[in-house]
């Protein structure tokens, strides 16, 4: 019922121009005002490229969100989820009145608190006392209704004994733990809360989605949530819309959601023609996939897990005869673990042509990994290379229960099974 209905969005559009602050040029100023004057719509809406980061484009306009359409009922969580650039904080700004949108309509009902950027609206000279205030005013709270709760946002962020102390020695877990905890108390009608949280530990991550939670479910407030850590969204949300390239790709139940961003996430890499490699070349990598729980999904903490190499064998060598090792180092370039097929027996005889490193509960963290591999027939090196590839882990519900993933002792990744693909 539309009488449900607290945020509505419709035909939200966003254009920037790049490389330039403001409109442009005073040419495009007045191509501008004298459509406007003929009552003509603006000539420059009707150019511009799709916001895709990764390519050159041949245009100076891009639009960050496109024809963006939704609504949000009372009491109800949306996730929004996507990549890097696809116009997540971009429509959180639009909706939270940071930024006004190029073309298109927000309606809202109530109160809206945000919490987009750690720190946003602190003074770094004053105290966290007095940036309570500073903030709680900001966001639309009265002096007395501050004065009121500002011993329970003290207690929430857990910086008590540093409250007194001026901001710019905060840490930045410490102010957006001070940040959240003022935007959590002001009893919004509609919460927007973006990426910030993966800056507080996991303690303060486990309380602000339960104070989210609460917010939700025992006040009836509303709350969008972007966020990159899946489990996060899957526990806190009741709805998720996946953005690419600025536009709506999906909107729909949480784990579908979820599901629809992974797919299409794969990690292929033809390796045939890299140059940086060493050995005899008799047996070489041609290509790699890095796949999750199927062929089109993106690896996932706590999910299947396979690393498909298929080989260029040519002369037919046995699969008996090929060791194949692989090292996977972290963005550090620290060893997690190594892998090796010497750990299996090898019963078939057959020219080798794919192994497949299969893992049922994936245990490694969310981030990039480089994978460094070692191939050798009868002992004698040929085929190496130095940071081969890269993937990208997404955090996953490793529990099984909507719960963070912490830190993993990586070495259990040595559980693993090894399938060979022979002719």
């Amino acid at each position: 019922m539309m009488k449900d209905i607290i945020l509505k969005a419709e035909n939200i559009s966003k254009q920037y121009r790049l490389g330039l602050v403001g409109t442009g040029t005073i040419s495009h100023d007045l191509n501008r005002w004298w459509h406007k004057v003929r009552g003509k719509d603006d000539p420059f809406l009707k150019v511009g490229e799709v916001n895709d980061r990764s390519i050159k484009g041949e245009s100076d306009y891009v639009w960050a969100l496109k024809d963006i359409n939704f609504e949000v009922k009372h009491g109800e969580v949306l996730g929004i989820i996507g990549k890097n650039g696809a116009g997540k904080s971009t429509l959180l700004k639009i909706l939270s009145r940071v930024t006004s949108p190029t073309t298109g309509e927000i309606k809202t009902k109530g109160r809206i608190a945000s919490l987009l950027e750690v720190g946003t609206g602190f003074h770094p000279e004053m105290t966290g006392r007095e940036n309570i205030y500073l903030n709680g005013a900001i966001l639309g709270m009265t002096k007395a209704e501050i004065r009121s709760k500002i011993d329970e946002i003290i207690d929430f962020s857990g910086c008590e004994r540093y409250i007194d102390t001026p901001v710019k020695r905060y840490s930045s877990g410490m102010t957006v733990r001070l940040a959240f905890a003022v935007a959590a108390h002001l009893e919004p009608d509609i919460l927007v809360v973006d990426e910030v949280l993966a800056v507080g530990d996991a303690e303060f991550q486990k309380k602000a989605i339960g104070k989210m939670q609460d917010i939700s479910k025992g006040e009836g407030r509303t709350v969008l949530f972007v966020s990159h850590n899946m489990a996060a969204v899957k526990s806190l949300c009741t709805r998720a819309i996946v953005l690419e390239n600025g536009e709506t790709t999906f909107n729909g139940g949480v784990e579908a959601a979820i599901d629809y961003y992974l797919q299409g996430s794969k990690n292929d890499f033809s390796i045939i023609d890299f140059k940086d490699r060493k050995g005899n070349g008799l047996v070489k990598l041609k290509t790699v996939n890095v796949f999750g729980f199927n062929e089109d999904c993106k690896p996932q903490t706590g999910k299947p897990f396979t690393l498909r190499f298929e080989l260029e064998n040519n002369h037919g060598v046995s699969c008996d005869d090929i060791d194949f090792d692989i090292r996977i180092d972290d963005n550090m370039g620290q060893r997690i673990s190594w892998l090796s097929t010497r750990l299996f027996s090898k019963t078939n005889n057959g020219s080798l042509q794919k192994i497949d490193f299969i893992m049922d509960n994936l245990q490694l963290n969310y981030g990039v990994y480089y994978v460094t591999t070692y191939l050798t027939v009868k002992k004698i090196e040929s085929d190496w290379i130095q940071n081969a590839f890269s993937f990208e882990v997404e955090e996953g519900d490793y529990y099984g229960k909507g719960a963070f993933v912490s830190s993993i002792q990586s070495k259990a990744l040595l559980n693993f099974k090894v399938n060979t693909h022979v002719d």
